[in-house]
């Protein structure tokens, strides 16, 4: 257990320092963690140790001085342009800031909502009233200097 809390701390300090240093430090840091990885006796710990590594390595080097909020917002907007024509000006919207957000990434996703009023459908015409059924035919009678047929 103290290993992987031990790892835990270790990558939320990384993760922290992530969000604002350079790619170097962050290189430096994946190493010692690396080295930590290749110490578990568990090669499924192992394997999810470097993976974890390498993620926060990865989001060390892409929060480098390059990611402006002017590039964050246009890496937004390319990803709605994919989007089908109905749902593209919902996401533009919501990149620019409408719209609510809850949870957070720590506790497994952010979850945006936009509320959009719709206008109601009319209701439905009542259909007319039927029609009365047809009277019943009367019975037939024989023709009169018809034989009769028994």
């Amino acid at each position: 257990m103290k290993t992987q809390s031990t790892f835990l701390f270790r990558t939320a300090l990384v993760a922290a320092c992530a969000l604002s240093g350079s790619g170097a430090w962050a290189q430096s840091t994946y190493e010692q963690d690396r080295a930590a990885c290749m110490r578990s006796d568990s090669q499924h710990e192992r394997t999810s140790c470097l993976r974890e590594a390498g993620a926060v390595r990865a989001q060390g080097i892409n929060r480098a001085p390059g990611a402006t909020p002017e590039a964050r917002m246009e890496n937004a907007m390319k990803r709605c342009a994919d989007l089908p024509p109905e749902n593209k000006s919902t996401c533009e919207r919501m990149v620019h800031g409408e719209g609510t957000a809850s949870g957070s990434v720590a506790g497994g996703g952010m979850i945006r909502e936009l509320v959009t009023p719709v206008p109601a459908v009319p209701p439905m015409q009542p259909m007319p009233p039927a029609q009365p059924p047809p009277q019943p035919m009367p019975p037939m009678q024989p023709m009169p200097g018809a034989p009769m047929v028994r």
